[in-house]
C-alpha cells in the first residue's frame, strides 16, 4: 500500500497514492500539519503549449480600465454588524488563551461573516481574482486585535502557511532598508520600499492589512493573469510558448532544507493537469534575476536573450490590461496567486513621529480537495500547499515585531 500523506486527525480522507512526509512533531505543530513547502512540478504533469487554450473566457477575464470603474463588485465596507462580531471573535479568541498560530475556522467563530467570506472565496478561486475589505478599525482595535482578525478572516479562506525560513505565518511588509540592488539574492523586494513588478507569491491566495499608509506612493496593482495570457497568444505567441515552457529556474534565496537545490526549475504558465484545466501561473521576476551567482559558476543556464525579452513584455502587457488603486488604513486586501498577478508602486515613508508605511501579510493554502485549484505538484491535495518551510522550523507569528525580509 501507497504511504499516505500526514495529516490532522480531522483531515482525513485524502486520497491515497500522495507522497510520504515526515511525520510531524506535535509540540511544533500542535495542529498536526506543517507548510508544505516548494517543490518542482511533477514533469508527467508538465503540458506542452499547444494544448493550452488559445483564449481564455469567463469571470476570471477582465481588463483593468473596465473593473476600476466597478469597485462595488471587488470591494466590500464591513458593516458595524460584521466589526461587531469580528471584534467579539477577537476578544473571544484573546480570552481563551490559544496562541495565535493555533487560530482556525473553529476557534475564530464568525457566523455572519462567514457567508461573506464564502462568497468572497468563490471570487478569489474561481473569478477576477481579488477582493478588498474596507473598514476595519486597525488605529482604533490596536496592532495585536487587527492582527487577530486578520489571522482569523485568512483561516476562514483556508490554512495559514509559513512565509520564511523563520516558520513566520504572519508577515510584515515595511521598509526595512535592505539593499535589494547589490544583494538580490539575500534581499526580498517587499522588504524595501522599491516598486514590485507584477508577481505571485508562494502561495494560493496572499492576504495583506494596511496598518499604516507611506506619506506618497504604495498603491496596490492587480492584473489577471488570463487577460494576459490572452494577449500574449495573440500578440506574441513565441514569448507564450517559451513562459509555458519548464526553462525556468527560480531562486530558493536560501530558504534551503538538506537534500533540496537552491533552485526549483519551472514554466512560469501551467495548465491544470485535472479538474477544469485552466491556465495557472507561477512568477516572479526577483527571483529570477537572483540566480547569477550560479549561472556565473555554470550550474545553472543564464537568462537567455529570449527570456529578458520575455519577462520585459510580460510586464508590460500586465501594466497594460491590469490596474491600480490606493488603499487606505483597514483595507484588507486577498488576492489569488493562481490566476491574478499583483504588484505595488514604490513609496516614500512618512517622517517621525509618523510611523512608516506597515502592512501584515497573510499566506494562505487552499487544497485541492477544499475547492482549490488542481495543481501540477505533488502536494495539491496538502491543506498547508505551498508557503516556505525549512526543516521543521515551527510556525510563528509577532503582530509586533516586523522581520524575516532579508538575511
Amino acid at each position: 500500500m501507497a504511504a499516505t500523506l500526514d495529516v490532522a486527525p480531522g483531515l482525513r480522507g485524502l486520497p491515497r497514492g500522495l507522497p510520504y512526509h515526515q511525520p510531524v512533531d506535535r509540540k511544533a505543530f500542535p495542529d498536526g500539519l506543517r507548510t508544505s513547502g516548494q517543490h518542482p512540478p511533477v514533469e508527467s504533469q508538465i503540458r506542452p503549449f499547444e494544448a493550452f487554450p488559445t483564449e481564455i473566457t469567463g469571470p476570471t477575464v477582465w481588463e483593468g480600465r473596465d473593473i476600476a470603474t466597478r469597485q462595488g463588485e471587488w470591494a466590500h465596507r464591513w458593516t458595524e454588524g460584521e466589526l461587531n462580531e469580528l471584534l467579539q471573535a477577537v476578544d473571544a479568541f484573546t480570552i481563551s488563551g490559544i496562541p495565535l498560530i493555533n487560530i482556525n475556522k473553529q476557534n475564530f467563530s464568525i457566523p455572519n461573516v462567514t457567508r461573506t467570506l464564502q462568497a468572497a472565496r468563490h471570487d478569489i478561486l474561481n473569478g477576477r481574482g481579488f477582493v478588498l475589505f474596507r473598514g476595519l478599525p486597525v488605529e482604533t482595535w490596536g496592532r495585536q486585535k487587527a492582527a487577530i482578525a486578520m489571522m482569523g478572516i485568512s483561516a476562514h479562506l483556508g490554512y495559514l502557511l509559513s512565509q520564511n525560513k523563520l516558520g513566520q505565518v504572519l508577515g510584515h511588509v515595511t521598509n526595512l532598508d535592505a539593499d535589494y540592488k547589490n544583494s538580490l539574492d539575500k534581499v526580498k523586494i517587499a522588504a524595501t520600499n522599491a516598486a514590485q513588478l507584477h508577481h505571485t507569491d508562494e502561495a494560493d491566495i496572499v492576504g495583506l492589512l494596511f496598518c499604516a499608509p507611506g506619506e506618497s506612493g504604495g498603491a496596490s496593482g492587480c492584473a489577471s493573469a488570463h487577460t494576459v495570457w490572452n494577449a500574449l497568444v495573440r500578440e506574441r505567441p513565441d514569448v507564450a510558448k517559451l513562459l509555458a515552457s519548464p526553462v525556468w529556474y527560480f531562486d530558493r534565496k536560501g530558504e534551503i532544507t538538506a537534500g533540496q537545490e537552491p533552485w526549483i526549475k519551472v514554466p512560469v504558465f501551467y495548465l491544470e493537469p485535472g479538474g477544469q484545466e485552466r491556465v495557472y501561473v507561477k512568477w516572479d521576476p526577483y527571483f529570477v534575476k537572483s540566480l547569477t551567482r550560479y549561472s556565473d559558476k555554470g550550474l545553472i543556464p543564464a537568462l537567455s536573450p529570449q527570456q529578458l525579452e520575455a519577462m520585459d513584455i510580460l510586464e508590460q502587457t500586465c501594466a497594460r490590461y491590469g490596474f491600480e488603486y490606493a488603499c487606505e488604513v483597514g483595507d484588507m486586501q486577498f488576492v489569488s496567486c493562481c490566476q491574478t498577478f499583483h504588484s505595488r508602486t514604490a513609496f516614500v515613508d512618512a517622517l517621525p513621529p509618523k510611523p512608516p508605511r506597515h502592512l501584515l501579510r497573510t499566506w494562505v493554502g487552499t487544497p485541492e480537495h477544499e475547492g482549490g485549484w488542481c495543481l501540477p505538484f505533488h502536494d495539491s491535495f496538502h491543506p498547508k500547499r505551498g508557503g516556505i518551510q525549512v526543516d521543521s522550523t515551527p510556525p510563528t507569528a509577532n503582530p509586533l515585531v516586523a522581520s524575516g525580509g532579508t538575511d
